[in-house]
């Protein structure tokens, strides 16, 4: 029996009882565990099951799918952000995210403790985090844009240039990255309300060309309308 702490990004009911979680582990990145009896009706811990919540698995062998099964978990930290509807907005869709880059990933600390940083920033109601996390995730996966002179960013290459190259990219977007990128902490970067959904979209744009079947998250209508 071995312990992990680790995120988790989405769970899926199997059975009348059971579940099967998707997390990213400290130790091992991105893995898949089984629950038996989480939604019986004496389980109160199904609570737990929300999503980016930190907790500690204690798991126990494999089972003959390959998955291993958990045989007790707790809350790592209690943050208490779930009851504020723009962060819960922010979780659902960051957890659809992450769920969706990370299924290949294995043991990444930087990324680990970015997730850490990024619910930190929530818990101090940091409504703009998720944009900065975004860029924050391509920094470490090492495909962020190359800081130049220009003023436009282009997408495809992923350098600055002297003329626009896609038309969400224009220099007011484009120097909102270069800040950020350019910032010591990437939080500290204030993105003005009217220009979030556009930053966001560039960022969504940028992620289509760099990360390998990148879909859009279907949660992003809703922070959409959230924002609005």
């Amino acid at each position: 029996m071995n312990s992990q702490n680790g995120f988790l990004l989405s769970f899926i009911k199997y059975g009348e009882n059971d579940a099967v979680l998707h997390c990213f582990t400290e130790e091992e990145g991105f893995q898949s565990y089984f629950l038996k009896g989480i939604y019986s009706k004496r389980n109160k811990k199904k609570a737990l099951l929300q999503p980016l919540n930190k907790l500690n698995f204690s798991l126990s062998h494999a089972r003959g799918n390959g998955i291993q099964s958990v045989s007790k978990f707790e809350l790592v930290k209690n943050n208490d952000i779930y009851t504020d509807i723009k962060v819960n907005t922010i979780i659902f869709f960051i957890s659809d995210f992450l769920n969706q880059i990370l299924k290949y990933e294995d043991k990444n600390i930087p990324i680990f403790s970015g997730i850490d940083d990024f619910i930190y920033e929530l818990t101090h109601k940091n409504y703009q985090a998720h944009l900065l996390f975004l860029l924050a995730v391509l920094k470490i996966q090492g495909v962020a844009p190359l800081l130049s002179d220009g003023s436009f960013l282009d997408p495809e290459t992923g350098t600055f240039s002297k003329g626009i190259t896609h038309q969400l990219f224009n220099e007011e977007i484009s120097l909102l990255w270069k800040e950020a990128l350019c910032a010591d902490h990437f939080y500290v970067t204030k993105i003005p309300s009217s220009l979030r959904k556009d930053f966001l979209d560039s960022l969504l744009v940028y992620y289509h060309y760099h990360i390998t079947d990148f879909k859009t998250p279907a949660s992003l209508e809703i922070i959409q309308q959230i924002f609005e």
